[in-house]
């Protein structure tokens, strides 16, 4: 199945804006967030298709990941 991951702030470097990437049915988004080795410490928001998701959700064909860092500042 092909996802669409979109990837904000730090997780760019060394890595990707945004790209379509090939998985297999059934696919979490855990396996993806691992596969790029983003630290768990690190990860702020988790969407699928726009929507607040876990590490855990299943991810379908056609899906858009998208991945962003925790946020600080004030």
């Amino acid at each position: 199945m092909q996802i669409t991951v979109s990837l904000h702030g730090v997780f760019r470097i060394d890595r990707f804006k945004l790209k379509v990437l090939e998985y297999p049915d059934g696919s979490s988004a855990q396996k993806i967030i691992d596969e790029l080795q983003i630290h768990a410490k690190l990860l702020g928001i988790i969407l699928i298709n726009g929507t607040h998701a876990k590490a855990e959700d299943t991810l379908h064909n056609g899906d858009t990941l998208m991945l962003l860092p925790l946020l600080e500042g004030g």
